[in-house]
């Protein structure tokens, strides 16, 4: 397909994919003349992704290209591919403060509620999720909320079952490319849905054990 038939297939103005092609978002389509180009379905699925990244998602264009320099990176293996695309997401809280207290008490917690798992490879003090764990925790600590093992491990083991349908949607691509991208768009795209979910049920939560409905719409 031409760049016309993509930018209407995508929903995105010319301008914008001419833009993600000179930000290197989107592969160059196939030469056919010395100004035109032709271009296949896996642009126009790498364009819904970034669309993703970027306008839902809200993503840095670097922050972007780092993702998508790791979904292409076939020399690793799937695993990997996996684990650097999502990896490379925002991670979303705050950093922890290296030099606190603190911090190195949640740091203690989080390994501790990690190794009761059996989530051991997850241990990584670099990647986001781990840190922003750490965050999460020192600011429970630091409130006085709850943020023990029994308080933990239910969110942990519903977490476990989400990961497994998870990744039982991305298999359903065919290509490992197809399966690195869909990780990705879903991992952006169920996030807020699951925060939505969340904030839902707590009100037919409130709901049912107080017998007024609680602020909010009404899951009834």
């Amino acid at each position: 397909m031409r760049l016309a038939e993509l930018s209407e297939r995508s929903g995105l103005p010319t301008a914008t994919i001419k833009y993600y092609l000179r930000e290197q978002l989107l592969p160059p389509g196939v030469l056919v003349s010395a100004k035109q180009a032709e271009y296949g379905e896996e642009h126009l699925r790498r364009l819904r992704l970034v669309r993703a990244l970027i306008q839902i998602g809200r993503m840095p264009i670097a922050t972007a290209r780092e993702v998508l320099t790791a979904i292409d990176d076939e020399s690793l293996d799937q695993n990997d591919r996996l684990g650097m695309a999502v990896g490379a997401l925002p991670p979303g809280p705050a950093q922890p403060d290296q030099d606190d207290r603190a911090t190195a008490a949640a740091r203690r917690e989080a390994d501790l509620l990690l190794d009761s798992l059996g989530w051991t490879n997850c241990e990584d003090a670099s990647s986001g999720p781990y840190r922003a764990l750490v965050t999460a925790l020192a600011a429970l600590a630091a409130l006085g909320y709850p943020h023990d093992l029994d308080h933990l491990v239910p969110y942990a083991q519903q977490a476990t079952r989400l990961a497994a349908h998870d990744l039982d949607m991305v298999q359903e691509y065919e290509s490992p490319s197809e399966q690195i991208e869909a990780a990705v768009a879903l991992t952006v795209l169920y996030e807020p849905i699951l925060l939505s979910l969340r904030r839902l049920a707590h009100s037919r939560e409130s709901t049912l054990r107080h017998g007024t409905r609680a602020t909010g719409p009404s899951t009834a």
